[in-house]
């Protein structure tokens, strides 16, 4: 998904502090202040500490001015020791401190990182289907992963560091002024150009890391399109094809990845130069204050032994600035997630709905999808453990129109009633946990035959799921595998026919005990035996269900109590199937093409074929 570059870029102020800190967004900050969790006293102390342990660098170079001055120089071996001890000491608190801060910082990281992924899988799990078709799913992916990885790099380690080089430069040339004023000034005058190239470099990065995001988001999507359509890319043969797709967006990643390092490349000598200038000015300018006797050789000393310090915080610019630009895009697009709101929710004042005697009723409802009529004025009412078929050509609205009942989709006008009462009425959990719905693409977990079809009750017991099975007609073929029910099925299992794929769906519809059973073409993979045994069975439950079956065979809907047929997303046909035969129509003709009678049926087939 594309971010327009005006979402990451405006011109900063020109100043180190802000300057470097409009770098990460202060959005962003709160959200991931906010995901952070308690006690975040831990990540402040790590932050102190990381600006204690670098205001402690000054320590060493102030008595190593000392040592020259009052102890080698005077001749006077007395406070040698001491100070000595004291320089050992306080290198050994430094080491100390800085062990616990990165201790600390990571710990903390990863415990945001975690809580942001897990908010954001609750945030996908709460989506509605135009979210999912909106994101790709290597896209998301990437979101998920790398980008949350990058968050947990800005926490743990671009934080800290930014600090540390912040609290480093104003300890440093707080205590230079202190020493030299004069040479502490001819030092702060390269400042100026170093941060004008920092603006410079962020100004030309910040646009490039959101293309390289955008450039990973692409691969990732190739590579888990690939995946999941695997089959249908050697059914077609198409594995060069697919071959050269990877390949250009491989390429395409790899170019701007090194677009991106040859702009690095291009600033970052220019900092380290600048910052070597320091150098060159402490070693000339601070010369001939010693020669001139303005200055000490211990503070000449302190001089040299902290103008890396100076340098330092200079040196880390580059190197900060390509990161936090990388963070920027990063958290872009975890932002787009977090901030996601469901098109469908629950209602206020929304209640559970208990278990439903299962009458539903369509009232005057209409769909537009994309400025597209896909219903229009859909009216039907069927009564408790009664069955309904719908027959209709493929994008005449069927499965939209099931749809409803579960609130995948909401109607733009009329409403959808369940016993009565508006769908929208009821607790999205609860109203879907009453209707079982065997899919038209059937999708099965890695994971066992018995974890699939208890997958809505996980709490039923194995006699239970056995029962579903054989209802389903599945436990004959299910007992033959290698493991019985425990055998591992799904994308990464053992390979499974697509009725016997159907049928273990069915068998986890069935095992919810719903009041309303929605089957949308789930037989279509299976003998016309077995859906005859199916039929049988389902019309046997043990419990009150109200049936719905979508289905392109009229035989599906064997003493059906009312069956519509459709049509561009309107109801053409309805009745019984008796009373749909009596009358001459796209009902009529299919069950004579499908039957194979002659004459009228022919010509009716192939007005059939010609229309639809």
């Amino acid at each position: 998904m594309s971010i327009p570059n005006s979402f990451f870029y405006r011109k900063p102020p020109f100043s180190l502090l802000t300057g470097v800190c409009y770098a990460y967004p202060m959005g962003n900050i709160k959200w991931i202040w906010e995901y952070m969790g308690r006690p975040r006293k831990v990540y402040i102390g790590g932050l102190a500490l990381a600006g204690i342990t670098a205001g402690m660098i000054i320590i060493n170079p102030m008595l190593a001015r000392r040592l020259i001055d009052d102890v080698v120089l005077p001749a006077n071996p007395e406070p040698l020791l001491g100070i000595l001890g004291i320089m050992m000491g306080a290198t050994l608190l430094r080491l100390s401190l800085r062990y616990g801060m990165v201790i600390l910082m990571e710990l903390k990281s990863t415990e945001t990182m975690t809580a942001i992924r897990q908010r954001m899988y609750d945030i996908v799990q709460g989506q509605d289907y135009r979210f999912l078709d909106k994101i790709r799913t290597g896209n998301l992916m990437t979101r998920m992963t790398s980008d949350l990885d990058m968050l947990r790099h800005f926490v743990s380690w671009i934080c800290y560091q930014f600090v540390d080089a912040v609290v480093l430069f104003i300890a440093t040339i707080t205590f230079l002024l202190f020493v030299n004023w004069k040479l502490s000034l001819c030092l702060a005058s390269i400042t100026p150009l170093i941060l004008f190239l920092s603006e410079r470099f962020m100004r030309r990065i910040r646009p490039r890391f959101v293309l390289l995001r955008e450039k990973l988001t692409k691969l990732s999507t190739t590579v888990t399109e690939n995946i999941d359509g695997n089959r249908v890319v050697k059914a077609f043969a198409r594995e060069e094809y697919e071959k050269d797709q990877f390949e250009k967006h491989n390429a395409g990643y790899r170019d701007t990845s090194y677009e991106n390092a040859l702009i690095s490349a291009k600033y970052q000598p220019l900092l380290e130069a600048l910052s070597q200038l320091l150098l060159v000015i402490t070693l000339a300018v601070g010369g001939v204050f010693l020669i001139r006797n303005d200055m000490t050789p211990g503070e000449y000393l302190s001089f040299s032994s902290l103008t890396w310090a100076l340098s330092q915080p200079f040196r880390m610019m580059s190197l900060l600035l390509a990161d936090f630009q990388r963070f920027n895009a990063a958290a872009a697009m975890i932002t787009e997630i977090l901030n996601a709101k469901p098109f469908i929710t629950d209602k206020p004042g929304a209640f559970k709905l208990i278990r439903p005697a299962g009458r539903v009723e369509f009232k005057n409802v209409g769909l537009t999808l994309g400025g597209t009529p896909v219903l229009k004025d859909i009216n039907f009412k069927i009564e408790p453990g009664q069955t309904l078929g719908i027959l209709g050509s493929t994008g005449a609205g069927k499965t939209v129109l099931v749809n409803m009942l579960l609130r995948f989709q909401e109607p733009d006008a009329g409403e959808v009633l369940l016993d009565g009462q508006n769908v929208q009425k009821y607790t999205l959990s609860s109203l879907r946990r009453r209707i079982g719905i065997a899919m038209q693409e059937v999708f099965l977990f890695s994971d066992t035959v018995y974890a699939n079809i208890s997958y809505g009750r996980p709490d039923l017991d194995r006699n239970s799921i056995k029962q579903q099975a054989v209802i389903a007609d599945a436990d004959r073929f299910i007992t033959g595998l290698s493991d019985g029910y425990e055998t591992i099925v799904g994308e990464r299992g053992v390979g499974l026919s697509g009725g016997q794929r159907q049928r273990i769906a069915l068998a986890r519809a069935l095992a919810v005990k719903p009041a309303v059973l929605i089957l949308d073409d789930t037989t279509s993979a299976v003998d016309s035996e077995t859906e005859g045994y199916i039929q049988d069975q389902l019309r046997r439950l043990d419990y009150p269900c109200t049936k719905i079956i979508i289905a392109q065979r009229i035989t599906s809907f064997r003493g059906a109590d009312l069956i519509l047929v459709m049509d561009q997303g309107r109801i053409v046909e309805r009745g019984t199937h008796d009373e749909l035969m009596a009358n001459p129509g796209f009902y009529q003709r299919i069950w004579k093409l499908q039957n194979n009678v002659e004459d009228e049926a022919i010509q009716g087939g192939k007005k059939w074929v010609k229309k639809y």
